[in-house]
Parts: structure tokens; C-alpha cells; sequence
């Protein structure tokens, strides 16, 4: 948390990479248990054929949208629950501080230092 927007660091773009998708991971539990009426997960699509990704990514395009789009659309029942972390439709485990209420707090406390917005 100390140097979350990496001015102090130097930088290394995949260890700021993998540091942002622990964050994001984080963020949607914190909110999840913020705000319970509201669904609220992290979906891990995997390593996707995009222009970021790339052309040897091994997952097709179509495969990596499809569990936020039946998260997003779906009625099921297994669809509508919140704070979990999903990928290739089935509930996975997320890093242990992404699970840390004490960490998912100090994040958005950090968040809301550095943006100067506060999380309702």
C-alpha cells in the first residue's frame, strides 16, 4: 500500500500488472461485503486472444467473456451470489489478501487517499 501508484518504485510493468489484478480482486470483495444487496465478484478469463493479449493467447474471445456475461445476464440461481472469484464458470480461489477484509480496507482507504473519492 505504501507505494500502490509506484512513484516511489522502479518500475516493472508485470509485477504492476499482477499487483492491479490483486487489487481489482480485492476492490470487488470489499464492495460485495459493502454493499450485500448487490452482486459483486472477480472473474479471471484467463490469458484471452486480444490485442493485448496477443495472437498465442490460448483462450478464443469467446470463452473469456463467458462467465461475466452469464454472471452479468444470467437468472441462475449459481449466478447470483456475490464476493466469490470465478473462472471458466466455476468458483475458484482468489490470493489469500484479496479474501483480507483488513487488506480490502486499507486499499480502498489508500484508493480514496490518492483519488480523493470516497467509497459510499
Amino acid at each position: 500500500m505504501r507505494d500502490l501508484d509506484w512513484t516511489d518504485r522502479p518500475w516493472d510493468g508485470a509485477r504492476a500488472y499482477a499487483e492491479s489484478k490483486l487489487h481489482v480482486v480485492a476492490l470487488a470483495f470489499c464492495l460485495a461485503r459493502r454493499w450485500p444487496k448487490v452482486l459483486c465478484n472477480a472473474v479471471d478469463p484467463g490469458w484471452v486472444r486480444t490485442r493485448m493479449g496477443g495472437a498465442s493467447a490460448p483462450v478464443d474471445i469467446d470463452t473469456g467473456q463467458r462467465t461475466q456475461s452469464w454472471l452479468a445476464a444470467s437468472s441462475d440461481a449459481a449466478a447470483m451470489v456475490s464476493g466469490r472469484y470465478w473462472h471458466n464458470m466455476r468458483q475458484d480461489q482468489p490470493a489469500a489478501e484479496a479474501m483480507d477484509a483488513v487488506f480490502q480496507d486499507a486499499l480502498v482507504a489508500r484508493l480514496q487517499e490518492l483519488t480523493g473519492v470516497a467509497l459510499p
